[in-house]
């Protein structure tokens, strides 16, 4: 089991730096990873959030790539209906080029519904279209379908989706499902024996809302409106283009435990404390990759710093990575 971090990239206006010394301390970020020992990177993809959250995974992977030699790069995920197909192949080779053949690719079928409109997608029909995204990019990318080939091949496709339905379509495809939740496994499972797939290939990755820190209270509390920020914004993004009007978390609510987000509610820990909850939380499931949220919506520096840290070294150390 690998151990990596969440890039979103997040920015919000209220702890808001200069977008290009933002972009220049996450990549500073991504080599400290590596540097401390950090199995993977993922980022992701959304669009129009106020906060800036990555709009383009593949983009900012393959500067990634070139700032890297050993860790492993994710998207988690590309969000298949706003995108042809063949241009996320083409762009997931030149990334897996660059990189030496690192890239782990995650693809999803997304639910903001300003994002399916503003690309022209049909919302209604995105799970059928990330399935046709995932096997005609699987066919250009393992049987030369484009120019220039990847290194891998096969190449690691995973499918981002979060209920059993949706691993269930996963085990069709007989690919890997970014999902961590035991009762999505089943459905994976048979998925993957009704279309033939041999269930040892199962395989699973996907976040854990865990942060790492020294002192997990003090921690927590700096936390709180940042994470106040994150679970609003979802829930804004969720609503957009409807006529919901969301109600807004408290960082009192969530300080007493009160809300969380669509990977569970936050949780601060320890080092050994995160160890033992991602045992709980993988045991006796086929868990390939595990990473956990590089930083909480704009949360102060010197808290992402030591939590890149403790989670590059000390965590992993403890799941027994070294």
């Amino acid at each position: 089991m690998q151990i990596g971090l969440y890039f979103d990239l997040r920015n919000p206006e209220a702890w808001r730096v200069p977008w290009s010394d933002f972009y220049a301390k996450s990549l500073q970020w991504v080599e400290e990873a590596e540097h401390h020992g950090a199995d993977s990177v993922w980022v992701t993809e959304h669009h129009f959030f106020e906060d800036g959250y990555l709009p383009r995974p593949l983009t900012f992977a393959a500067a990634i790539a070139a700032r890297t030699r050993r860790v492993r790069i994710g998207t988690a995920v590309v969000l298949a209906p706003l995108h042809p197909n063949v241009g996320i192949a083409e762009d997931a080779a030149i990334v897996d080029l660059i990189s030496g053949g690192r890239l782990e690719l995650g693809i999803g079928a997304g639910y903001v519904r300003p994002e399916f409109d503003a690309y022209g997608a049909d919302r209604s029909q995105r799970f059928e279209l990330t399935d046709e995204c995932i096997r005609e990019v699987r066919q250009l990318l393992d049987e030369d379908g484009i120019t220039p080939p990847p290194c891998q091949r096969p190449f690691p496709i995973w499918a981002g989706y979060l209920g059993p339905l949706g691993a269930r379509r996963a085990g069709r495809l007989g690919v890997g499902l970014l999902n961590l939740r035991r009762d999505c496994f089943d459905a994976y499972l048979e998925g993957l024996q009704e279309a033939g797939h041999d269930a040892e290939n199962a395989r699973l990755g996907g976040t854990l809302s865990i942060v790492c820190a020294d002192d997990p209270e003090e921690a927590f509390e700096r936390i709180l409106p940042h994470l106040a920020h994150q679970l609003n914004s979802y829930r804004k993004g969720n609503a957009a283009g409807s006529s919901k009007t969301p109600r807004e978390l408290t960082v009192d609510e969530l300080r007493n435990g009160r809300g969380s987000g669509p990977l569970g509610a936050l949780e601060v820990l320890r080092a050994d404390e995160a160890a033992e909850r991602i045992r709980e939380q993988t045991r006796g499931l086929p868990v390939e990759h595990v990473y956990l949220w590089a930083s909480i919506a704009g949360m102060p520096d010197d808290l992402v710093a030591r939590h890149i840290e403790i989670v590059s070294t000390d965590l992993r150390q403890a799941l027994g990575n070294d």
